[in-house]
C-alpha cells in the first residue's frame, strides 16, 4: 500500500468537514477494522511535530484540532464545506506565513510596523471573487512592487539616514584629499605600492589580500585575519571592487574608497549596515 504523507493527510482534513471533538472509540471486530485503525495510527508519526513546527499549532488546544479533524473527515464530498475549509486553510496561511513574510520583506526586523490586514484581505477577496477590484491583477503587481520599494526606502531613510549622511560627507571629503585618484562612479583610490604587472579584465580570476573597514573603523572582513589570500573573478564582487581591480596592475596595493551605490546600497549585509561606504586595503597578488 502506498503511504499517504502527513502533509497530504492534513490537507485532506482541512478541506473536508462535520461532528465532534472527541475521538471515536475503536471497535476492531475484523481484519478490515484492525487495518483501518493501524493505518490511521501509523499516519500520525511525526504529526505533532508538523503541527507545532510547520503549522504553528499550540498543542494546548489539541482538542480544537481534533474537532476540526473530525468535521473535515466526516464532510465527505460536500462541496460547500470543502470550500469553507479551503478558505480556513488559506486564511491560516495568510495569517501565519504570508503576512509575516511580507512584513519582514518590507519592515525587516521592526516588529511594530505591519501591513494592513484589512486592506490586504479586501484586495485578496476582490481578486478571488472578481468583484469590486480597484485595479487589475497586473496593475496590482506593478503597484505593489513600486510601493514596496517606496515604503522600504522611507523606512530605511528613517532608520539609517544619519549614517548615510556621514558616509556621503566622508566620501565628499575623500574626493578632495591630496593623492586621491578618481575611478568614476564615486569610487576613489590612493596608491600605497604601484605594481608593474598586468591589469586584470573583468572576467579574470585574481588572487588578492584585503581588509575591509567601515567608516567607524570596524573591520568587517579580512583575508589577512584568515591567513590566506582570496581568489575570485573580478566580476563576482561588488561593483566598486570590479572597478578597482580592472584598473589595478598586479603587484599594487591600494586604499580604495567605495560609496554605498557601488557597494551594498540599502541592503543589510551582516556587519555592513545599509548605506555604508566601504574602505578597503587591496593587494593584488596575481592573475590566475
Amino acid at each position: 500500500m502506498k503511504k499517504i504523507s502527513i502533509l497530504a493527510a492534513v490537507v485532506l482534513a482541512a478541506i473536508m468537514g462535520s461532528c465532534t471533538n472527541s475521538a471515536p472509540n475503536a471497535n476492531l471486530k475484523n481484519d478490515v477494522d484492525t487495518l483501518s485503525y493501524a493505518i490511521g495510527l501509523a499516519q500520525t508519526q511525526g504529526l505533532k511535530e508538523y503541527l507545532t513546527q510547520r503549522m504553528d499549532v499550540d498543542t494546548t488546544y489539541i482538542d480544537e484540532f481534533v474537532k476540526g479533524l473530525n468535521e473535515g473527515a466526516n464532510a465527505g464530498d460536500n462541496k460547500k464545506k470543502a470550500a469553507y475549509y479551503a478558505g480556513i486553510q488559506i486564511g491560516q496561511q495568510i495569517s501565519q506565513q504570508m503576512v509575516k513574510g511580507i512584513n519582514y520583506e518590507v519592515f525587516g526586523d521592526d516588529s511594530i510596523n505591519t501591513i494592513s490586514l484589512k486592506n490586504f484581505m479586501a484586495g485578496f477577496i476582490a481578486g478571488t471573487t472578481g468583484k469590486k477590484a480597484l485595479m487589475t491583477t497586473d496593475e496590482a503587481s506593478m503597484t505593489a512592487q513600486t510601493m514596496m520599494q517606496s515604503v522600504k526606502a522611507r523606512i530605511m531613510q528613517d532608520k539609517y539616514g544619519d549614517w548615510k549622511k556621514q558616509c556621503e560627507d566622508y566620501m565628499a571629503e575623500i574626493a578632495k584629499k591630496e593623492g586621491i585618484n578618481d575611478l568614476g562612479d564615486g569610487v576613489y583610490y590612493e596608491v600605497i605600492t604601484e605594481g608593474k604587472g598586468a591589469i586584470p579584465a573583468d572576467t579574470s580570476r585574481v588572487k588578492v589580500n584585503y581588509e575591509g573597514k567601515l567608516l567607524n573603523d570596524t573591520i568587517f572582513d579580512s583575508s589577512y585575519q584568515r591567513g590566506e589570500p582570496a581568489k575570485f573573478r573580478c566580476n563576482q564582487v561588488i561593483p566598486g571592487w570590479t572597478k578597482a581591480l580592472t584598473n589595478m596592475p598586479v603587484g599594487s596595493t591600494w586604499m580604495v574608497y567605495i560609496p554605498q551605490e557601488q557597494a551594498y546600497g540599502d541592503r543589510d549585509a551582516g556587519k555592513i549596515s545599509p548605506y555604508s561606504c566601504l574602505i578597503f586595503k587591496i593587494e593584488l597578488l596575481g592573475i590566475e
